[in-house]
């Protein structure tokens, strides 16, 4: 995490630098088919707004804080290199640190009707000095068009190899969970978070919301539908290389605790996360690289 950020190389005109909420130095993108606000601080990808529509797809919250050392919430966030509490140093940021990190922007290019971006972070002191303080490279690419596709691509550049975990915790904006449903992880065995730490078998149906929900799948699908009847739309995310899926909403007690949560956003909101996580861990070997990748689609059905 560097202690001066880096400069920002030269940008096409689809792309524009410009400082955000808290002073967060934001990537503003304008496709021909969609645009898109991307923060350095995380590369986190704050909104998609497929053209024609008149609402973002990712969804952040109103009560989000944009300050040093505080996660925003919503959007998506990388989580790396650990997920949730660190298992040798609680006191160790939930997540992992690059979320909290200032990523460097690499390049920014117009590609036929999208626009790509590639954002880097790398080992420095600090990361070193954490509880997960191996050598590493980190190269984010962010294709911004009538799809959105996120690859996170890790490599150990050190001797000895390492273990980490990542996910892509994306937060979707839906019209009211309480009508919204989850498919293709039907026959996929869970860890509920809530219920203990043994797996439960596959339920056979789609994941239906009617309280809190934090469960972490075993395995994924080629295509997860987040099916939206009210606003007569699905989002197909389609993950690659990524061995576990959580799918997380709050419901009002736990939205209610959060102080950058408003306390009615569980209804407008479903995270549905592609993973490698726990068991499904990557384990890279000295020089070897791993790319974790998802696509967004937006269907009317």
């Amino acid at each position: 995490m560097s202690v001066l950020p880096a400069p920002i190389p030269s940008l096409p005109a689809s792309v524009q630098a410009d400082v955000g909420p808290g002073g967060l130095r934001v990537l503003r993108v304008t496709a021909p088919s969609a645009s898109a606000e991307i923060y350095l601080r995380g590369a986190h990808v704050a909104s998609w707004t497929p053209a024609g529509t008149d609402a973002s797809v990712i969804w952040m919250s109103e009560k989000s804080e944009y300050t040093d050392g505080v996660p925003l919430r919503g959007g998506v966030p990388i989580c790396f290199p650990w997920f949730g509490a660190n298992a040798d140093d609680p006191s160790e940021p939930s997540h992992g640190f690059a979320r909290l990190a200032e990523w460097e922007l690499v390049e920014a290019k117009d590609v036929g009707s999208t626009v790509v971006l590639t954002l880097r972070l790398h080992d420095d002191l600090a990361t070193r000095a954490s509880a997960w303080g191996h050598r590493f490279e980190a190269l984010y690419t962010v294709t911004v068009g009538g799809h959105l596709d996120l690859a996170l691509t890790v490599t150990n550049p050190d001797r000895k190899a390492f273990t980490y975990e990542a996910a892509l915790h994306t937060y979707f904006g839906v019209s009211d969970i309480r009508s919204v449903s989850v498919t293709g992880l039907e026959d996929v065995p869970f860890l509920d978070k809530l219920d203990g730490p043994s797996p439960l078998p596959a339920e056979g149906e789609a994941v239906r919301f009617v309280g809190e929900t934090d469960r972490v799948y075993l395995g994924s699908a080629e295509t997860i539908g987040v099916v939206d009847p009210n606003a007569k739309r699905v989002i197909d995310v389609k993950p690659r290389e990524s061995s576990s899926t959580v799918v997380w909403n709050p419901w009002v007690a736990k939205a209610a605790k959060m102080a950058d949560f408003g306390d009615d956003e569980w209804t407008t909101m479903v995270c549905v996360e592609t993973c490698n996580v726990g068991a499904a861990a990557v384990t890279l070997e000295a020089g070897a690289s791993h790319t974790m990748s998802v696509r967004y689609d937006v269907t009317g059905r």
